[in-house]
C-alpha cells in the first residue's frame, strides 16, 4: 500500500499538471468505486468543475474544485496516471477524468479496494475517514508528550501505535520499521515500557525519516508515468524493511523478523534491545 512519501510524490507529480484543468466529462468502469454520494451524482458534480489545487491528508489524496473537493485513497493497489487522451487504457481503470487539453487522469486499480468521495462545498466530511485521522507527522504539536499521552499507557506494541491513523496520520508498515530503527526502539516493546526521552526521540525522527524518503522518491512527471506510477525510489534506501538476515547496517547483526498484530516487522536485536527488566 502506498505510505505518506509515496501519496506525497503523486501529489507533487500531478498537482502542477492538473493545476487549472477543467473536467469535462467522466467515465466510471466501476461506480463502486464511489463511496459518497451515488455514482450518479458524484459525475454530475465533478463535470465542468475546474481544479484548484490539490493535497494530502495522511495517505488521503484531495482534488481540490473550488469549494468542492475529491478524496481518494488508493488502498492497497491503486494508481493515479495523467495520459494524453488516446493513450492505450490499462486493464482495471476503474475512472477516466476527462480533461481540457486533450488529457486524462485515469484510475487503475487491480484489487478494486480503492475509493473515492465527493464532499460539497461548506460539507463536513464524515464520510471519507479523514476526519478520524490524527495529526500529521509534520504537525509542530507532534512532540514527545503527545506521543506518551496518546499512548504511554497502552500494553501494545509501539509499532502498533506508530500505525494507527487515529493517533498518526500516514505512517505505514514499511516506514513504521524505519522509523523504529532509526529511534533504536525494537518494534514489539510495550508502548508503555517506552521512557520520555524514548518518546521525545521518536517524535523528532518521524518528520526526519518520512522526510528524508518524499525526497529520495521525487520524481519527473515523465519518468513517473514511463513506471506507470509504481516505481517508487525508496527501496535502495531502506535499512530493515524487507532485509531479514542481512546484516544490520550499523552493527552488522543479522536483521530479524516478528509479526505483530498480523504485520512482518524487521529490526536489528542489537541496535533496538528489549527493556530491560
Amino acid at each position: 500500500m502506498p505510505e505518506l512519501p509515496e501519496v506525497e510524490t503523486i501529489k507533487r507529480v500531478l498537482e502542477p499538471q492538473l493545476f487549472d484543468r477543467t473536467i469535462r466529462e467522466v467515465f466510471l468502469n466501476r461506480p463502486e468505486i464511489i463511496g459518497y454520494p451515488s455514482a450518479e451524482l458524484f459525475q454530475s458534480g465533478v463535470t465542468g468543475a475546474r481544479i484548484s489545487g490539490m493535497d494530502r491528508r495522511g495517505k488521503f489524496l484531495l482534488i481540490c474544485l473550488g469549494g468542492k473537493r475529491i478524496v481518494l485513497h488508493l488502498r492497497m493497489t491503486g494508481r493515479l496516471l495523467l495520459v494524453p487522451s488516446g493513450f492505450p487504457e490499462e486493464k482495471h481503470t476503474h475512472i477516466v477524468f476527462s480533461l481540457n487539453g486533450k488529457t486524462e487522469l485515469r484510475f487503475i486499480d487491480p484489487r478494486r479496494f480503492g475509493r473515492f468521495w465527493l464532499i460539497g462545498n461548506g460539507e463536513e466530511d464524515t464520510k471519507s475517514g479523514v476526519h478520524k485521522l490524527g495529526p500529521e507527522p509534520f504537525d509542530p504539536a507532534l512532540d514527545g508528550a503527545y506521543l506518551q499521552s496518546s499512548c504511554g499507557g497502552r500494553k501494545r506494541a509501539v509499532k502498533e501505535c506508530l500505525l494507527d491513523q487515529g493517533v498518526l496520520a500516514g505512517i505505514g508498515n514499511i516506514y513504521a520499521d524505519e522509523i523504529l530503527f532509526t529511534s533504536k526502539i525494537r518494534p514489539d516493546r510495550a508502548a508503555n515500557s517506552l521512557t520520555a526521552a524514548e518518546w521525545k526521540r521518536l517524535a523528532e525522527t518521524i518528520p526526519e525519516r518520512l522526510s528524508y524518503f518524499i525526497e529520495k522518491n521525487a520524481v519527473a512527471p515523465a519518468e513517473y508515468l514511463a513506471g506507470n506510477g509504481t516505481e517508487y525510489r525508496n527501496t535502495p534506501f531502506l535499512q530493515v524493511y524487507g532485509h531479514e538476515g542481512a546484516p544490520c547496517p550499523h552493527c552488522g547483526t543479522p536483521l530479524r523478523r516478528v509479526v505483530i498484530a498480523g504485520r512482518s516487522s524487521v529490526f536489528c536485536p542489537h541496535c533496538q534491545k528489549a527493556k530491560k527488566r
